[in-house]
């Protein structure tokens, strides 16, 4: 299910960078892990903020999720786990990145930035 929600869109952007760089197949497999990671962590993130997020601040209505029985990361693994599987997807989403060096600094502090958002 993460897979097919906005996970999904992240991952394909990373992919379509490397494509339109013309980066190496191999490049083009670890921005493409990258983003499949990254966007899981989001998703998830987006979920824990769905159940303990206030509503003027993530800009939606909080328990929104829960309230129309959506399957979420949430209801599966709890809270504790779910913040616990995204934070260990945006370290992995992070090591995908290693053989590029100072070059990728920003999608490393995306990825911490996906799991740390109020909003």
């Amino acid at each position: 299910l993460q897979a097919l929600k906005t996970g999904r869109l992240i991952q394909y952007s990373a992919e379509a960078g490397a494509i339109l760089g013309r980066a190496s197949s191999q490049h083009r497999h670890l921005l493409a892990a990258y983003g499949r990671d990254l966007g899981a962590a989001f998703q998830i993130a987006d979920d824990v903020l769905d159940v303990e997020g206030d509503a003027a601040e993530i800009g939606k209505t909080a328990g929104k999720d829960a309230a129309a029985g959506k399957a979420t990361m949430v209801a599966v693994l709890g809270l504790d786990l779910a913040r616990s599987h995204a934070d260990m997807l945006a370290r992995q989403a992070a090591a995908h990145l290693d053989g590029f060096g100072d070059r990728a600094a920003n999608l490393r502090a995306l990825a911490a930035f996906v799991v740390a958002r109020r909003s």
